[in-house]
């Protein structure tokens, strides 16, 4: 977060984070000129991802609520039509989306120390959904003994008993509710299903070796090898934008902005009051009577606040940012796992190799395009294996039919 936010400063990056000088398309650079009054509302919500959908949603229940929602990026609809955005909603395109800078901020990590300085590749989604619209749509919770350690740790009411309601509330799952499951929640979930030779050949070997079978990765067991979960309904990606925002927009309550770039947050000494942001090359304001709140994930979320004067001190003088308050966390002791893929050859031809042959990759799309049904439906990866050694990170290894790659 620091090298993002230095090389904003020095002109190496631009307000986009690791995008350098290239803006993402539709955005015009920030304008010069001085911002103009916007209206206020009781929400400001920046960031129309993962987070920002359920709180556009949750909130405007409230019909004395008004939200504002603002995202960087565009729609994940165009006129209307999921159909017509297919490398988003189509569940085997979702590598289409992960080098599109209309979707995608691009950015890329620092050299790491521990992979030889080798510079990694990091999208993160810049659409409605946010990275719920490019990921790999596996539904997979953090394991429960993470959450008894952040009770133990002082975050109080985060033990898993309190945040399995949540998990349930969230979830409509094709199998129905249960202990573990949701049955009537706003995100669907199914359970993979292709039956793919090679998935099931990988279930069987793992038990071959000893290793056991779960029948809920989410459920009691989640150690352990078998079938995943995924926010696929209907032969379609159910990301939160599906999931939460698209209902809340018949609200008048709600208004949602897209292409929208937020630069600061306002303050009224350390009270957060609104943002300004750039929309079509001019600069506005808008203001909030009770939260601002920012939903623009992992990378953004943080830079926004030191770019707004949250964070280290020294740090942010040495950038010529006022301080507005000493918070020496903001930025720190981010963590992400790694994907390391290991390809194996398949002594029989039933990969999705053969699918990628120009003709039958246009027969199978238009099938998807005209029913959602198809190979196009499903995912590559169905079957994982998930192993937690307590303490310690969980590893998971996925089967995937493309070319008989486990990685």
């Amino acid at each position: 977060m620091w090298c993002i936010l230095r090389g904003w400063r020095r002109g190496s990056l631009g307000p986009w984070g690791a995008l350098g000088q290239h803006w993402p398309r539709g955005i015009r650079a920030l304008a010069s000129e001085r911002p103009r009054i916007g209206g206020e509302y009781s929400h400001v919500v920046v960031g129309a991802g993962s987070a920002g959908c359920v709180l556009a949603s949750r909130l405007t229940e409230d019909p004395d609520k008004r939200v504002l929602l603002l995202e960087a990026g565009p729609k994940d609809v165009y006129v209307g039509s999921k159909r017509l955005l297919w490398k988003i909603h189509m569940p085997a395109a979702l590598v289409a989306n992960l080098c599109d800078d209309r979707y995608n901020w691009c950015y890329y990590t620092e050299p790491q120390p521990g992979l030889d300085g080798r510079v990694l590749y990091w999208p993160r989604g810049r659409v409605w959904g946010g990275s719920s619209s490019l990921n790999a749509m596996v539904y997979v919770r953090g394991h429960a003994e993470d959450y008894e350690r952040w009770q133990r740790e002082g975050a109080a009411g985060w033990d898993y008993a309190h945040c399995l309601p949540y998990f349930r509330k969230a979830q409509a799952h094709e199998l129905g509710a249960g202990r573990y499951r949701g049955g009537n929640g706003p995100l669907r979930v199914s359970r993979g299903k292709s039956g793919h030779p090679l998935h099931r050949a990988f279930l069987e070997a793992a038990q071959e070796a000893g290793y056991p079978l779960t029948e809920d990765m989410n459920g009691f067991q989640q150690e352990g090898f078998g079938w995943m979960d995924m926010t696929i309904h209907e032969g379609r990606r159910w990301s939160t934008a599906c999931a939460y925002l698209h209902p809340a927009l018949r609200r008048p309550t709600l208004t949602a902005e897209t292409q929208t770039f937020v630069s600061r947050v306002l303050f009224e000494g350390t009270r957060a009051v609104g943002v300004e942001y750039i929309k079509n090359g001019q600069s506005h304001r808008a203001y909030a009577s009770k939260e601002v709140i920012l939903s623009g994930g992992a990378i953004n979320s943080p830079q926004l606040l030191m770019l707004s004067g949250v964070g280290n001190a020294d740090d942010l003088k040495q950038l010529g940012i006022p301080v507005v308050c000493h918070l020496p966390g903001v930025g720190q002791n981010l963590q992400d796992h790694l994907e390391i893929y290991i390809q194996q050859a398949c002594t029989s031809p039933i990969t999705l190799h053969s699918a990628q042959k120009p003709l039958r990759k246009v027969r199978i799309g238009l099938e998807w395009l005209w029913k959602f049904t198809g190979r196009l439906q499903h995912l590559e990866e169905e079957a994982v294996q998930v192993l937690q050694g307590l303490p310690g990170p969980e590893s998971k290894l996925l089967s995937n039919t493309r070319k008989g790659t486990v990685r």
